[in-house]
């Protein structure tokens, strides 16, 4: 009877036993952590610089005096730690795995902390890659972090759905970019997310122009921007556009990251998330 959705006394299954089915699929949070706010961010497809954005949160967010940490999901591709130029090893003790941190404070953990040779591919099936988020998430003492960012890898696949089910995700960040055939790919973004129950936030437009360096007329590289309507007619807030940045790339590119300043321009985003308890599904 319960696996037709029905209970004994013949009535439709409960709204509490529907969020204890939901409960149970989410691995507990390590002993040693305390984190209040997990917000995912995600992209359909690759190339959008969704690290980018990831990192462009954290920091922004950390500016702010907020306890921050950044979960790097991208199991075969990862990013984060050669951004905020992180190429220490991950030990542990009995509390589990001891993140990372920046010298600003931001704690990171990621494959490549792990790996003795940075370059060495990641060559896994999915279910292990999957199994390898979870230990992220329930193996690592995070302590105390007001916001844990989880860059995920492109696409609706296996790490999407593992943090979705099994991270306690406050909401996600939808990361694009102006060109038409991404702009299809948010909606398969926020309909997985949909599906999964998962607060969408909003959506941040990178690359949406370049700076002239002469004259400062923003030039569209990838054309016309569709995004306010794409976010309109999915009823979700535009929370940035990042322009395509030389500057901003070489000090990624240097380990650099937490020089780089686009707070007015994610303005929004840091608003939706200072309030982000306002905004749960």
């Amino acid at each position: 009877m319960e696996k037709q959705g029905k209970t004994w006394n013949g009535g439709e299954k409960s709204e509490q036993t529907q969020q204890a089915s939901k409960e149970d699929f989410k691995e507990p949070m390590n002993a040693f952590s305390n984190i209040k706010n997990v917000i995912g961010v995600v992209s359909g497809k690759g190339g959008v610089g969704k690290s980018f954005v990831t990192s462009s949160l954290a920091v922004q967010m950390a500016k702010k005096g907020y306890k921050v940490g950044i979960l790097d999901a991208d199991i075969t591709g990862p990013s984060i730690p050669k951004m905020f130029g992180l190429k220490e090893q991950v030990v542990g003790d009995h509390r589990g795995m001891l993140p990372i941190e920046t010298k600003e404070g931001i704690k990171v953990i990621s494959i490549n902390l792990l790996m003795d040779n940075e370059e060495a591919p990641v060559i896994w099936r999915g279910p292990v890659i999957a199994g390898v988020v979870k230990q992220f998430w329930n193996e690592t003492c995070w302590g105390d972090l007001d916001y844990l960012f989880v860059d995920m890898p492109p696409g609706t696949g296996d790490v999407p759905l593992t943090v979705f089910q099994s991270l306690p995700v406050e909401g996600i960040v939808i990361v694009t970019s102006p060109q038409e055939l991404v702009q299809m790919i948010v909606k398969k973004a926020y309909n997985m997310a949909n599906m999964m129950n998962i607060k969408v936030l909003g959506v941040v437009e990178n690359f949406s122009y370049l700076l002239c360096p002469d004259c400062g007329k923003q030039i569209k590289l990838f054309g016309e921007s569709h995004i306010d309507d794409v976010a309109k007619e999915l009823g979700i807030e535009v929370l940035g556009k990042l322009p395509l940045n030389p500057e901003a790339a070489q000090i990624a590119d240097e380990g650099k990251f937490f020089e780089i300043d686009n707070e007015e321009m994610l303005s929004k985003a840091i608003e939706v998330l200072q309030n982000t308890e306002k905004v749960k599904a």
